[in-house]
């Protein structure tokens, strides 16, 4: 068992994307998660599909990951944004952006949860810098000189820096006493594919309603089904454990009410999978010999669908200053190089949960005023040809 620099606690698709990405540039990686790798790549296992942003996908091209993907992304190359109401017509001004107005590939990527998961697993044995422990489980004991981490099998080794991508509820995160603060929406965010018979050519659709945001997102389409999408949708908490005791074509049929009938008929793919929504604010990122990245560091509401590209710009930021490190011979665990880390994600990430909080609050309201207000905000965008091209900016990740 060989000592490392760095060992990555959680080999999701953040977790497992930075050890990689460190591997890839001769640092010295373990990881380690408790769960089986291989059972992930079952299509059961997870139903999101994830909107990866021009920045995100650098990210993974870097690691090695974005040329590993079994199944084709789809492209994002217009958005559409609305508000409406059901049961009345919705407001004629919109939101629609182009990527040809910014003479761009895409605003972004659909890779599908599984794909990402095959990728990373056939990636992550094949680097001879990176140490692969799953199924397993470990102690780990931080020090002001490094870390021990004894695996239940009794082996044992030591890293200079411990990294916890081990998620919302992370135990390495508590027991480094980093305390946090939830904010609960009432909301339940339900995932799922459908068919659809007419081609959706690229565009994303983020319609808000009363009860949250309703968004359906531009997949590649495969043999069998030319024309798919993902359907991010955001429900009150009562309401959505009603639609989920739905069989699939009452469902579809609430679905359509949202989504409208453009797209022709409509046909659940595969199966359906809700979660809870709430925003997590951690109030430090590190503590000695540990980092923490993605939602083992921030919690936000998938209203901008920027939750994973957040844990892809942790990577950037920690990869670039511990492979700069060991290369200078330096410690990457140390001190100094821990408070750049948070000085460099923090307000991103704080910038981030208070954008995508007030977003909410302000869409998930049918108060006649507030409607005719945010309606003009989204005119206005819509009309104001350097504020929209800056969104559309934002929604590539140019910030990253």
């Amino acid at each position: 068992m060989r000592d490392v620099d760095v060992c990555v606690v959680g080999a999701g698709p953040v977790g497992g994307t930075l050890a990689c990405l460190l591997a890839q540039s001769g640092v010295r990686t373990a990881i380690i998660d408790r769960a089986a790798l291989a059972p992930m790549e079952h299509p059961a296992f997870d139903g999101r599909a994830y909107a990866i942003a021009a920045g995100s996908r650098t990210v993974m091209q870097q690691a090695g990951v974005w040329d590993r993907l079994p199944s084709a992304p789809g492209p994002i190359r217009e958005i559409r944004v609305s508000d409406g109401k059901l049961g009345r017509r919705a407001s004629r001004l919109f939101l629609h952006f182009d990527t040809r107005d910014v003479d761009a590939e895409a605003f972004g990527w659909m890779v599908e949860a599984r794909s990402l998961r095959v990728a990373l697993n056939a990636l992550m044995h094949d680097l001879p810098e990176l140490q692969v422990h799953a199924p397993a489980t470990a102690q780990v004991t931080r020090s002001e000189d490094g870390a021990e981490i004894a695996l239940a099998d009794g082996e044992v080794f030591k890293a200079r820096l411990v990294v916890a991508a081990d998620g919302r509820g992370s135990a390495l995160r508590a027991e480094a006493g980093i305390r946090t603060t939830s904010l609960p929406y009432d909301q339940v965010g339900i995932v799922c594919t459908i068919a659809h018979n007419l081609p959706h050519d690229g565009v994303a659709l983020e319609h808000f309603l009363p009860a949250g945001p309703f968004a359906l997102l531009p997949m590649a389409g495969t043999s069998d089904e030319p024309n798919l999408s993902a359907i991010v949708w955001t429900e009150r908490t009562e309401m959505a454990a009603h639609l989920m005791r739905m069989d699939d074509a009452r469902f579809a049929a609430e679905l359509v009410r949202r989504l409208g009938s453009y797209l022709g008929a409509v046909r659940i793919v595969g199966q359906r999978f809700s979660y809870p929504l709430s925003a997590l604010l951690v109030h430090r990122y590190t503590a000695p010999r540990l980092a923490l990245i993605g939602d083992a560091a921030h919690g936000i509401h998938p209203i901008a669908g920027q939750g994973l590209n957040l844990g892809f710009r942790d990577i950037a930021a920690l990869a670039g200053l511990v492979g700069d490190a060991v290369a200078a011979g330096q410690d990457p665990g140390g001190a100094d190089l821990l408070r750049r880390y948070q000085a460099a994600r923090r307000p991103d990430n704080m910038a981030m949960l208070a954008a995508t909080d007030g977003l909410d609050r302000l869409f998930s309201n049918d108060n006649p005023l507030v409607r005719l207000a945010r309606d003009i905000g989204i005119a206005a965008v819509h009309r104001v040809g350097p504020l929209k091209r800056a969104f559309m900016r934002q929604a590539m990740g140019a910030s990253e």
